[in-house]
């Protein structure tokens, strides 16, 4: 895999205080885990940038490679690696992403 692919993640993941790499878009999620983890994200109101992993096989590939998780959608906050829909879905379930989300806005 092309080490652009990796710098590219890299500077999308950097960049953005919620970044999440999906199948599909917000508006039209492409399966069920990408649509429940943009359910929980737009609950707290919060900005996040998405990157459709369908568009581009490459990315597909790089981000699974990037994170070493083997699944999509896969959610960074602040920069740091979170976890997939059912880890976002503890944390929520858990009272503590909240405060994760609110400490990425803080800064």
């Amino acid at each position: 895999m092309p080490d652009e692919v990796l710098a590219k993640i890299d500077e999308k993941v950097k960049n953005n205080k919620v970044m999440l790499y999906m199948k599909g878009n917000p508006d039209f999620p492409q399966c069920g885990f990408s649509a429940h983890t943009v359910e929980i994200l737009r609950s707290y109101g919060v900005p996040f940038e998405t990157e459709d992993v369908l568009a581009d096989p490459e990315i597909r590939d790089g981000i699974k490679r990037y994170s070493n998780w083997p699944t999509i959608p896969q959610i960074f906050i602040n920069g740091k690696f979170v976890g997939g829909c059912d880890i976002l879905h503890e944390l929520h379930e858990r009272g503590e992403l909240a405060p994760l989300l609110k400490s990425a806005f803080e800064k």
